[in-house]
């Protein structure tokens, strides 16, 4: 039996081998580690990073549009409900004037110990309630009806303001958390944008941006600016054939340079959809705000027959808009890592064009 045992392995070996295995598995996860998905993600591209901060302004140019939107339609619903809260207080302060008048009247009664029911309106605190329970017009004459009538038709027409500033102040409150939606969204894609732009090294960010060989401070700005208006000039862009026009497009020759801010629409600093309502305001004609509008403000024209003045749009979505100034080439902000500059219209994706004079 004792030559059928199996040896006794050594204590030593043992724990030596179970060592060895332990240390080679933790080798192998170490270099696993490294050499799988645990190593870090490369660094993108400086073409990668301009394919996506592209389309983080594309998308942040569609959001500002809607904002511009919403901010058009909070405006106006503000001006209206101001309006109408006016009005009320307009009507109130006749309405006091007319229940002072029926007091008077009531108080005289009073003193010779007749105070007939109708001018018990004057000393009621409801007397909208009052008056819808009393018949007045059969107890007073023709003179004390016709105040009462005026007192009950005021009364209907401040409660009809009211009703109209409720539904009004409704509309409102939407409009202003639109604009907060589109705020949020605007300001999100800008902030990756520059983040993606500052981990660029300064040579690398202006092949991105477009700006190689420049610097965006003011006196740079200023200088692309007089080279803009140089080469348009020789090329004879500024022709336009309506004074309105022409207006338009010098008012845009004058802005080269400036900033481009989200929702601005100047004097110094200017969105796309900005810049041309502001070109257009400056010659006397009103656009609309946002780019989804504007090109329906005049008459569609084709590419072929475009002249200088005319509105040019891009993308699908039609979210972004220069004014053309002849020669293929138009005016236009183009996002916040540029200024106000002049472009070749077919550096982006052509949508339509409208000529609004």
């Amino acid at each position: 039996m004792a030559a059928h045992r199996r040896p006794r392995q050594h204590p030593f070996r043992s724990h030596t081998a179970r060592t060895a295995a332990i240390v080679a598995l933790a080798g192998a996860a170490t270099a696993t580690g490294f050499d799988g998905t645990g190593q870090a993600e490369p660094r993108p591209t400086p073409t990668q990073v301009r394919t996506r901060v592209d389309t983080l302004y594309r998308e942040a140019e569609t959001a500002t549009q809607k904002y511009d939107g919403a901010k058009e339609k909070a405006d106006a619903g503000e001006r209206r409900l101001n309006s109408l809260r006016d009005e009320a207080a307009r009507k109130t302060q006749k309405l006091n004037s007319a229940r002072n008048a029926l007091g008077s009247i009531a108080a005289a009664q009073y003193r010779s110990g007749d105070i007939a029911p109708a001018w018990q309106l004057a000393l009621s605190s409801a007397p909208d309630r009052y008056l819808d329970a009393a018949a007045l017009a059969e107890r007073v004459g023709d003179r004390q009806s016709a105040a009462v009538s005026q007192v009950r038709r005021q009364l209907q027409d401040i409660e009809r303001l009211r009703g109209a500033a409720r539904v009004e102040l409704k509309s409102l409150r939407s409009h202003q958390a639109e604009l907060r939606r589109q705020k949020k969204t605007v300001s999100g894609k800008l902030a990756e944008a520059r983040r993606l732009l500052a981990e660029l090294a300064p040579s690398q960010r202006g092949r991105v941006t477009g700006m190689t060989g420049t610097d965006d401070t003011a006196a740079g700005r200023a200088s692309r600016a007089a080279d803009d208006t140089r080469q348009a000039l020789e090329a004879g862009a500024v022709a336009a054939p309506d004074s309105r026009a022409a207006a338009a497009v010098a008012y845009a020759f004058a802005k080269l340079g400036s900033p481009y801010v989200w929702g601005a629409t100047g004097p110094h600093a200017f969105d796309c959809s900005g810049l041309v309502q502001a070109a257009y305001r400056s010659a006397g004609v009103s656009l609309p705000r946002t780019t989804y509008a504007q090109i329906d403000a005049g008459h569609r024209v084709s590419r072929s027959e475009l002249r200088p003045g005319d509105l040019v749009f891009f993308y699908s979505g039609v979210s972004h808009v220069g004014l053309y100034i002849g020669d293929g080439r138009m005016i236009h902000a183009p996002n916040p890592s540029a200024p106000v500059r002049v472009a070749p219209i077919d550096q982006m994706p052509f949508a339509g064009a409208t000529r609004v004079v």
